[in-house]
């Protein structure tokens, strides 16, 4: 599965369970490791726990891989590991607490709300 079909994946299976506020950073220009990181809030771990659900089925349903999943026991930050995208799926207190949207930003050429259309560099 490409890049830009799984980041749809994704973003599609945190807005079917609201998820709130969701962010898309490009971070193949910051690092090998992975080329996206998706941020999203929850309201509550039940909530966390749902969307990490929801990102997992629907990826293994598209064909991709879902490479780990960490914190679902607490529920506060639920990880997703995709291999090419990491999902984020955090409680506002604890988001706002790591800020990972201004750590990776800095230098982020592609940072952007899931809803914004694609733009190209320099407009």
């Amino acid at each position: 599965m490409d890049i830009p079909q799984l980041q749809q994946t994704v973003v599609s299976a945190l807005e079917d369970i609201k998820a709130r506020d969701i962010e898309v950073i490009d971070t193949s220009k910051l690092t090998a490791l992975f080329d996206r990181i998706v941020v999203a809030s929850a309201d509550s771990g039940r909530q966390t726990r749902a969307l990490s659900r929801s990102v997992q089925d629907k990826v293994k349903a598209a064909g991709g891989e879902v490479v780990s999943v960490e914190g679902e026991d607490s529920g506060e930050w639920v990880l997703v590991d995709l291999g090419d995208i990491v999902v984020h799926i955090m409680q506002p207190a604890i988001r706002s607490y790591y800020n990972l949207e201004e750590l990776w930003a800095n230098g982020a050429p592609g940072r952007r709300k899931a809803g914004e259309p694609t733009r190209a560099r320099g407009e």
